[in-house]
């Protein structure tokens, strides 16, 4: 399938335009062109534009799904501690919470040597990746995980889907070591959901282990999917009950009921009440604030990080061209971004990023853009 080349300005007026005709302030709409920027320049193709309109018509700000709301305003909630915040983001849009949140776990870094924002009542932020990437940019070590927003992974040995996909997120500042920050970023089941939907766009099957149809058997063909698999089973299954439990701490209520108001009334008293909103949490560390001074041979703590990644990727493991560091695939597209001097996109995502901007009345031919 070819692709072609989509200028950023063009990405972010159609993704900003859609976002204003649904009623997102200025400030939001361009923060969600940002992040769908950012996703796109990376090649994250389960995180772009597509899943971001994709959410918000399912559980945003479209009538009765009461999942996010437009121009919302975050309230900062009394903490007694001084390194941590505490959000209401009152359903605010996702990225545009999650930005300033870790700009805010940045500046309680430069001053506490770590910081960490839990933020209740959310509406997902989407690739998680991508806002510790921009952090670790700036020079930091940061961290991020979720709760989805649905239940949709089967917990290790049982068969009704009660987690969320539920990804974790680290970066770490390693672009003088091996030239782009490390970026560790996953899902806790085998596959994304928004890796069926573009598995599905693109007419391809899943890899095995990674969803079961309606009747509970393992299936490959994502037009089948009804719940999906942790990976490596038991240890998949722990990493997405950590989010739940974070949640659970925050304030996030029952997985099952997430993003499904309409399943919390209809299950009655007192159910009726329950909350149906994600959680985010943040947290990001001053390099210094690790740093106890003791490096072999009188490295200083770059050194010494660059000398540790010399040593995994040596003893021949680098000359397989098979062993690759966490986040080199994101900085090797965003170096093919570069080159081609804009956003890469298939011919079936610009076919949908087609309908999106025919219905924010912005004009895009696909088939006039640039191939590569």
């Amino acid at each position: 399938m070819s692709e072609r080349i989509l200028s950023v300005e063009k990405h972010n007026q159609i993704v900003a335009a859609a976002y204003r005709q649904r009623g997102f302030t200025a400030d939001e709409s361009q923060q969600a062109a940002r992040f769908c920027q950012l996703a796109a320049w990376h090649g994250i193709k389960t995180h772009n534009a597509l899943k971001a309109l994709h959410l918000d018509d399912h559980f945003g700000s479209v009538p009765r799904k009461k999942g996010c709301v437009p121009g919302a305003v975050v309230e900062k909630l009394p903490s007694k501690f001084a390194a941590a915040q505490k959000w209401n983001a009152n359903r605010k849009l996702g990225p545009a919470v999650a930005f300033d949140a870790m700009a805010a776990c940045e500046k309680l870094a430069d001053q506490y040597g770590v910081g960490i924002v839990s933020v209740d009542n959310a509406f997902h932020y989407l690739w998680g990746g991508g806002y510790v990437l921009e952090s670790a940019k700036r020079g930091y070590i940061a961290y991020t995980c979720c709760t989805a927003a649905l239940a949709e992974v089967v917990p290790f040995g049982g068969k009704f889907p009660t987690l969320g996909t539920n990804p974790h997120s680290w970066a770490f500042p390693t672009t003088d070591a091996v030239g782009f920050p490390i970026v560790i970023d996953w899902a806790t089941s085998t596959v994304a959901m928004g890796r069926v939907q573009q598995l599905k766009r693109e007419g391809k099957s899943l890899p095995p282990g990674s969803a079961v149809d309606k009747d509970g058997k393992e299936t490959t063909d994502p037009h089948q999917v009804a719940a999906l698999i942790t990976f490596g089973a038991h240890k998949g299954y722990g990493l997405s009950l950590i989010n739940e439990l974070l949640a659970a701490f925050i304030g996030g209520s029952l997985p099952t009921l997430r993003s499904r108001p309409d399943a919390a009334v209809e299950a009655g008293s007192p159910a009726v009440s329950e909350k149906t909103t994600p959680n985010f949490f943040f947290q990001v560390i001053h390099p210094e604030a690790l740093d106890c001074g003791d490096f072999a041979l009188q490295r200083n703590q770059a050194a010494n990080v660059k000398a540790v990644l010399d040593d995994v990727l040596g003893h021949g493991n680098r000359d397989t061209g098979r062993c690759i560091l966490p986040g080199e695939l994101e900085h090797k597209a965003a170096l093919r971004s570069q080159q081609a001097g804009g956003l890469i996109f298939t011919d079936a995502e610009l076919a949908e990023l087609k309908q999106v901007a025919d219905s924010a009345g912005v004009s895009l031919d696909p088939a006039a853009l640039p191939t590569i």
